[in-house]
């Protein structure tokens, strides 16, 4: 339809052919396109839109410079304007007349008013800015139907409820009336349906209903249900301010009700009861003279400070300190042996040189009467049990236990306190421990020793001292609490890893006990008793009932992944079978799920550990060495690599103290090479080189001394040993043969490894007698003073062998 048609219908349907148009309210079939992405435009409206000048400007100035400034609205179904395609526009919108235009923080603001509604029927441009050709959908005129007006006075009426809910609602009903008269159905329902918080497609559903009755059937439901959402706007907000009404009204009274007890003599303030709570606390405790004296002053100062002041809050916390301390408080210790037993037998299995030691501890107590300032340091690998052997042995004397890591710390105050003076400060943890066990006695246990650190902070090694020393802390000054305490009926109990980290005067204070790590055997017994179970528990199964694991299958988890000297990561490995099997059972497998020695490598994987193979020929010797994991074998290799020049060559990435004592051996031998029957010229033509193997693990240590000098000696005599034996020992340049340590970890990797002959330090031969029967059982030790007493273990015929 082109201008001149359109005009002619327009003024068919005014009734008067004769009445002039302007021609500004002509409007025209082609039109730039503005798109809308929050919800549609109704004609009749009056906004101010906010619009990017960047993005929009061009479309504006188009629309203006037009006779008659007209641009379309149109909704599109994208999230910003600005993402809006010719494919995610909606086909009906709102053609509008800009009034004004204007400016704001950077972005230009157009006053619009609503005209008429519009169906795009072609794109002339598809992209910024946007140009489409319309057709104009204006409102027809309708009879009064009385279904219209019931829905009209319908939706009255629901702004009308509205309008007390959100006085906004009555602000837009004003603006309305000034424009429109409310009998007027279709702008009502354009109104009405610009009123409401429904989503945007439910708008447009309004927009493009051009049948009255339709539209305003949609509008109603629409504005009931803005009412129902402003109603429970209300409701909240009232009940929001009737708790907050109550909560005032309540303060008031308690304040007057505080007033009014004060004045009767019936209350106290809070500075006097905090005050007769403390002496009700005093009641109950044996305080040493000194620290009531100090007790007696705060107090004093406490009752005539203000409460709002800082200092009336350093002095209520140090006297809640000082007040719930167990002054004189102890536990009465369970001094009985037997009890003791059973209790480690339950919780432990293995470790009986370490469960014996601690029974003569315990034992010792007995007589005395007491179990007092005592320090036990447990030292061996991780996973050993060392943790629960400081709990078994809280539980054994029915004391209370308290545990805390001094891993990575390195701040004395930790030890002992802050000064009060600072901002926050508080005790140290030993105090603390008091406090949260409210024992003056209790078993404290300090994990991690090894690993106490130093800072600009100070050195908590060095405030351990006091604490550790029975000497000292009868009377241990805490810098916060500033009144000494008695913590020499306290047994303290420290974990350590090794023994090279801790100070020399703090380990002086300490009773050493070594653990040395489990035998396969003693691990399947632990897993058996004690890690299964646990598993089981941890991950929902009952116990034997839904989970099976052979023997043969924990014997191949033991030794071939998880050698190490504790049970940690056994328990681990238990951890997953659990978990694996859980998921089986919940697929539906019948139980119990049944792991036999074949199945491990489905549920673990390959192998950690293959087994140890031995290596045997000229210039090879077996050792024996210490790691973090227990005891190794280690196989060292000689060679000669050429006859042109002498030369000694090391590798398998050696410490500074093993290659010397590679150079020692080196030396040694070729200083007694006709002692042993060969000629020193061998090593004066040759290049020598020694080996370690597992190159990429480091090493080092003296106790590798005789292996080295033997396997120089076997290749020097081109004679292999006769014997399957291993060897530990430090060796010296006069071949003495120096102790060494971890005998225990060593004799147990050699078992491990199927060899039942040894070669050890006379100097070890207590050392080796301590361990275990169950250990040392079918395994010969030779004792050797210097070299030449095991040359001939290796190279002469055996005879009848000595069992130890």
């Amino acid at each position: 339809m082109d201008i001149e048609d359109r005009d002619d219908q327009r003024d068919a349907d005014a009734g008067s052919s004769s009445e002039l148009v302007r021609a500004r309210d002509i409007l025209p079939v082609t039109i730039p396109v503005l798109p809308q992405s929050e919800r549609p435009f109704f004609p009749g409206q009056a906004i101010p839109l906010l619009v990017d000048p960047d993005r929009w400007g061009e479309t504006l100035k188009v629309a203006q410079e037009s006779s008659n400034n007209i641009i379309g609205l149109l909704l599109a179904d994208a999230s910003r304007a600005e993402l809006a395609t010719i494919e995610n526009f909606y086909q009906m919108g709102t053609a509008c007349r800009i009034h004004r235009v204007g400016s704001m923080d950077g972005r230009m603001q157009v006053l619009m008013e609503g005209v008429e509604r519009f169906r795009v029927t072609e794109w002339l441009s598809e992209a910024p800015p946007f140009t489409a050709r319309v057709e104009y959908l204006p409102e027809k005129r309708y009879e009064e139907i009385p279904e219209i007006k019931a829905y009209a006075i319908a939706v009255i009426n629901t702004i009308k409820e509205l309008i007390p809910l959100n006085p906004l609602y009555g602000e837009e009903f004003k603006m309305f009336l000034e424009h429109f008269h409310p009998n007027d159905p279709s702008h009502l329902a354009d109104f009405a349906a610009s009123l409401t918080t429904s989503a945007k497609h439910e708008q447009q559903e309004v927009l493009e209903a051009l049948d009255l009755l339709t539209r305003m059937k949609r509008v109603h439901v629409l504005i009931n249900k803005e009412l129902e959402v402003a109603k429970a706007q209300a409701h909240i907000r009232k009940r929001v301010e009737d708790e907050m009404q109550e909560h005032q009204r309540e303060m008031i009274l308690r304040e007057q009700m505080k007033v009014i007890q004060k004045e009767l003599g019936i209350s106290k303030d809070d500075r006097t009861a905090e005050a007769d709570k403390f002496r009700e606390r005093l009641e109950t405790l044996v305080v040493p003279d000194v620290a009531m004296k100090r007790i007696d002053e705060e107090m004093e100062k406490f009752s005539v400070l203000e409460t709002g002041s800082p200092e009336y809050a350093t002095t209520r916390n140090y006297l809640d300190w000082l007040t719930q301390l167990p002054w004189g408080r102890y536990t009465d210790d369970q001094l009985d042996l037997d009890a003791a037993r059973i209790i480690l037998d339950e919780d432990h299995d293995g470790l009986a040189d370490i469960k014996q030691r601690i029974l003569e501890f315990i034992g010792v107590g007995i007589m005395k009467g007491e179990v007092s300032g005592s320090i036990i340091l447990f030292v061996g690998p991780p996973g050993v049990g060392k943790t629960s052997l400081g709990r078994s042995i809280a539980r054994s004397l029915g004391r209370k236990f308290f545990r805390f890591s001094l891993g990575g710390m390195r701040d004395e105050a930790e030890i002992k306190g802050h000064r009060r003076t600072y901002v926050g400060a508080m005790p140290g943890k030993f105090i603390r421990a008091i406090k949260d066990t409210q024992s003056a006695n209790p078993v404290i246990m300090l994990d991690e020793i090894d690993k106490v650190g130093a800072s600009y902070q100070g050195d908590p090694a060095s405030a351990l001292l006091e604490v550790l020393d029975p000497e000292q802390n009868v009377d241990f000054l805490d810098h916060y609490l500033d009144v000494p305490f008695d913590l020499s009926k306290t047994l303290f109990i420290c974990t350590a890893n090794q023994l090279d980290t801790i100070p020399a005067p703090l380990l002086d204070r300490m009773e050493v006990i070594q653990l040395s790590g489990y035998l396969a055997s003693e691990k399947m017994e632990i897993a058996k008793n004690h890690l299964l179970p646990r598993q089981l528990e941890r991950n929902g199964l009952k116990a034997r009932g839904q989970l099976r694991i052979d023997k043969a299958a924990l014997r191949k988890i033991v030794e071939e992944y998880a050698r190490e000297a504790g049970v940690r990561r056994l328990e681990k490995y238990l951890g997953t079978i659990a978990r694996k099997a859980v998921i089986k059972i919940l697929k539906g497998e019948k139980t119990p799920i049944h792991v036999r020695a074949g199945d491990i490598e489905s549920y673990l994987g390959k192998p950690v550990f293959v087994k140890e193979k031995r290596l045997s020929g000229i210039g090879v010797i077996t050792g024996l060495a210490w790691t973090a994991m227990g005891g190794a074998t280690l196989s060292i290799e000689a060679t000669r690599i050429h006859s042109f020049s002498r030369g000694f060559k090391l590798t398998g990435q050696l410490g500074d103290v093993m290659r010397e004592s590679a150079e020692i051996a080196y030396s040694y031998i070729l200083a007694n090479a006709e002692r042993w029957g060969t000629s020193p010229d061998f090593f004066e033509n040759s290049l020598i080189h020694l080996h370690v193997p597992a190159g990429a693990t480091p090493k080092d240590g003296p106790s590798a001394g005789i292996t080295m000098a033997s396997a120089l000696l076997s290749l020097a005599r081109q004679r292999r040993p006769l014997r399957t034996l291993a060897m530990t020992g430090e060796l010296t340049l006069t071949g003495q043969v120096l102790p060494v340590g971890g005998i225990r970890e060593k004799v147990i990797a050699a078992r491990r490894a199927n060899i039942r002959e040894l070669i050890l330090p006379e100097a070890n031969r207590g050392d080796f007698e301590e361990i275990p029967d169950y250990i040392r059982e079918g395994v010969t030790v030779h004792f050797a003073t210097q070299f030449p007493d095991l040359v001939p273990l290796l190279f002469d015929k055996p005879a009848t062998r000595k069992r130890r």
